[in-house]
């Protein structure tokens, strides 16, 4: 039996179609992101869930349990918002301890379990601090540690990394894969950063316009796109045409050689950007108002090449 099953969910806002006929199940303990642009209906299925918005129709199953008709309190989920929402009348503690308050848990209890929760997310030292004294990636996994600390079936997460500078970013998103792992609580994590799907998830539902492109592994919705939509979205791809079809190629296939008559492609660099450990080369084609991408690493971008040389491409051998 799934631990949470979308079966076709649809919402609609006036003329707008939010979701049509949106079905999906999570295993017990699975990480699924819903992915996709602004729009495409992610955060409205992430809403629905919760109790947050209302079905026009479809089903959304709890375990066994229909719960499209129950109200947010009753669903057993914990959500965590993009914007934290701690209480700032409140120390951390208090924050972590509030849902179980509500919940008439004695205070015994409360103090108990919000001490194990700032444990579990490594923030057992600052439990007396109020909110505007930590860091914003202390508040949010603040956050975390109050929505597991009623101990949910699922845990919902509404991009809860956007609001974070880079490295903060990064490191909680490691912490909330720890959670997940170490729990064992079925998430769902909503997102419109291709890299954090494909860093936090054991699938990917990849959305558009209120539909699901795609449901995989981040190695399948990588290398093998069931969509040109998924191709496009999901890292960057190069699109040659080929009579009346389009070849798709990621710029890591790609090799840089010396031009000659052997080579499948031929032309002159327009860009070089340096990223770290890769080097993005950018090639006009020749006769073509084409260019293409081309990621190699950096150790192995030769010096002399530079904004105007001819290079050649081929395809990387498997």
């Amino acid at each position: 039996m799934s631990a949470l099953e979308f079966v076709k969910v649809n919402k609609s806002f006036g003329e707008v179609k939010a979701l049509a006929d949106f079905s999906l199940s999570l295993e017990q303990g699975e990480l699924v992101s819903f992915l996709g642009p602004s729009g495409c209906g992610k955060t409205t299925a992430l809403r629905i869930a919760a109790g947050f918005e209302s079905a026009d129709s479809g089903s959304i199953h709890l375990g066994s349990t229909n719960i499209i008709g129950l109200p947010a309190n009753q669903r057993k989920m914990g959500m965590v918002f993009q914007s934290y929402s701690l209480f700032p009348h409140l120390n951390i503690r208090d924050n972590v301890a509030f849902g179980l308050k509500v919940r008439g848990i004695r205070s015994e209890e409360r103090l108990k379990r919000a001490t194990e929760m700032l444990d579990l997310v490594r923030l057992s030292d600052l439990g007396h601090r109020m909110p505007h004294q930590i860091s914003g990636g202390q508040q949010q996994r603040v956050a975390l540690a109050r929505a597991l600390a009623t101990q949910p079936h699922v845990l919902l997460l509404d991009e809860p990394l956007s609001a974070l500078d880079a490295k903060i970013r990064m490191e909680v998103r490691d912490e909330i894969r720890r959670l997940n792992r170490d729990l064992g609580v079925t998430t769902v994590f909503v997102t419109h950063d291709q890299d954090e799907a494909m860093s936090i998830s054991d699938r990917i539902c990849v959305m558009n316009s209120g539909k699901i492109e795609q449901i995989g592994s981040p190695r399948d919705i990588y290398n093998t796109p069931a969509t040109p939509f998924v191709a496009y979205f999901v890292g960057s791809i190069n699109s040659l045409p080929h009579g009346d079809t389009q070849i798709l190629i990621r710029p890591e296939n790609l090799v840089l050689v010396s031009p000659d008559t052997s080579t499948q492609w031929c032309g002159t660099i327009t860009d070089i950007t340096f990223v770290g450990a890769f080097t993005k080369v950018s090639v006009l084609l020749e006769n073509q108002n084409i260019t293409m991408s081309v990621l190699a690493i950096s150790t192995q971008i030769e010096h002399h090449l530079s904004i105007g040389t001819a290079v050649g491409i081929v395809e990387r051998k498997p």
